[in-house]
């Protein structure tokens, strides 16, 4: 298969058409990213209860950071293979697809080793209490090997997505859905498993998924091959995969050690019910994220090639339609969130004091997604055109800069009804949803320069 069968079209196909042609695939894709934690969260609070449920949510920090490795090494080498292709240049995207998989091997190694060593205290550290510490110790004794296969996963489907295969890469995370769910019923409800089986379930479905992956890239049908050249180590590749790969990295670890603070000013004002409650408004909020994150995985091969291959006319309509769509999609999200939480909520539990908690909960998170969708295109513009420092610092705004201070900060001023501040620890995702809004649009005014020749 030629390079031009797979990857011309990128620089001479209606914008329009090709945003839908590789965000679709993608959307699916991500839907179907979440559907491991989401049937987890479903299979777990009808058949076991609360307790479980929280445990669970306790390991999403972990789970984040797993995928920030995964996104480090795919997010980066999958927007330098697109730069490359639009130079039309394969030997080096083939090195590319050698060197990511040398780095994924070496960060998945160190993640797995250390997670078993320092399991515990890791735990700890993320708010889990002695009644939920048992259910999350078990569920990650059994996904943390196959978290391995996790990163392998991620950053292999979005190569397959970069090099022209974005239908394919779909079918390869739908097929370890669909299994991931059949594992579920099987392990948690027929076989009364409980959270180890929700952690078979998603450690088997990942690791056939990802040798799914691998075999792509063996097949001769493929023009991007694992060749002998592609796997000598180059230190320049690394750097270069790494700085790009940097901002979603930086993003999804800050938002594991934002979400550990979050926890335990949770459990502080809440208790152990606050924080299930959060895990299933977070579940939706991470549906709604998860659909714009599909929209700019499509942008990404589009927006690389053709910055690559100097067509900045086409950079702008691209962006420009990617950030229509992602508002759309998160005013759509805030719209559900607030005026059917309860129908949302009861997906999950029938638990009514965790729905109780959950309901204000789920409006305060979702009600500026709109800015949200707005802050993340601009984050995902900046990765595919080579531009980590502007991209780092929109992806880190939300997280670090706002939220971080003011779950400590909004709860000592505003003060609910029942006298203690667990309205105001909702409340400052709202506020720093907005902020980091105001920051992503600044930081965008002074890039301008890269749509100067389509002005």
């Amino acid at each position: 298969m030629k390079q031009t069968d797979r990857t011309q079209e990128l620089e001479t196909k209606n914008i329009g058409q090709l945003l839908w042609m590789y965000a679709l695939p993608s959307i699916v894709s991500q839907i179907i990213a979440s559907v491991y934690n989401i049937v987890d969260r479903v299979f777990l609070g009808q058949c076991v209860g609360a307790l479980a449920i929280a445990g669970l949510a306790i390991t999403m920090p972990i789970m984040n950071i797993v995928h920030a490795f995964g996104s480090l090494v795919g997010v980066g080498s999958s927007a330098r293979m697109s730069i490359v292709l639009g130079k039309k240049d394969i030997n080096w995207a083939e090195k590319i697809l050698g060197n990511s998989l040398i780095l994924t091997f070496i960060l998945g190694f160190l993640f797995v080793t250390g997670g078993y060593l320092f399991m515990d205290k890791i735990l700890t550290m993320f708010g889990a209490s002695a009644d939920t510490i048992a259910y999350a110790r078990e569920y990650m004794d059994i996904v943390l090997p196959g978290m391995f296969m996790t990163t392998v996963t991620f950053n292999l489907t979005g190569l397959i997505r970069a090099s022209g295969y974005p239908t394919k890469s779909m079918w390869i995370l739908a097929g370890g859905a669909v299994l991931n769910i059949a594992l579920d019923a099987l392990f948690i409800y027929a076989l009364d498993m409980g959270i180890s089986g929700a952690a078979w379930a998603t450690t088997i479905s990942m690791t056939i998924s990802g040798i799914v992956a691998i075999s792509h890239f063996l097949q001769k049908s493929s023009f991007i091959r694992f060749r002998r050249h592609a796997w000598k180590p180059k230190g320049y590749i690394f750097r270069n995969i790494l700085l790009i790969g940097m901002s979603p990295f930086l993003m999804n670890v800050a938002a594991s050690g934002v979400v550990a603070l979050l926890n335990r000013q949770l459990i502080r004002y809440g208790g152990d019910l606050a924080v299930g409650a959060y895990g299933i408004a977070n579940t939706f909020g991470a549906l709604s994220v998860m659909l714009i994150l599909g929209v700019c995985q499509g942008m990404q091969p589009i927006a690389g090639y053709n910055y690559g291959a100097g067509h900045p006319h086409r950079l702008k309509s691209v962006y420009s339609l990617t950030l229509k769509v992602n508002v759309f999609i998160g005013f759509l999200g805030a719209l559900l969130a607030l005026i059917l939480p309860q129908i949302l909520l009861r997906a999950f539990t029938t638990e009514q004091a965790l729905i109780d908690i959950g309901v204000p909960a789920m409006r305060f998170m979702m009600v500026m997604f709109p800015l949200v969708g707005f802050t993340i295109t601009n984050s995902n513009f900046f990765q595919s055109i080579d531009k980590p420092w502007i991209a780092i610092v929109t992806s880190l705004s939300r997280q670090v800069l706002f939220l971080a201070p003011m779950i400590y900060v909004v709860p000592t001023l505003f003060i609910d009804a029942g006298g203690n501040g667990l309205t105001g620890v909702w409340a400052s995702m709202t506020i720093s949803d907005v902020l980091g809004a105001v920051l992503a649009f600044l930081l965008m005014l002074t890039q301008r320069h890269v749509f100067k020749a389509a002005e």
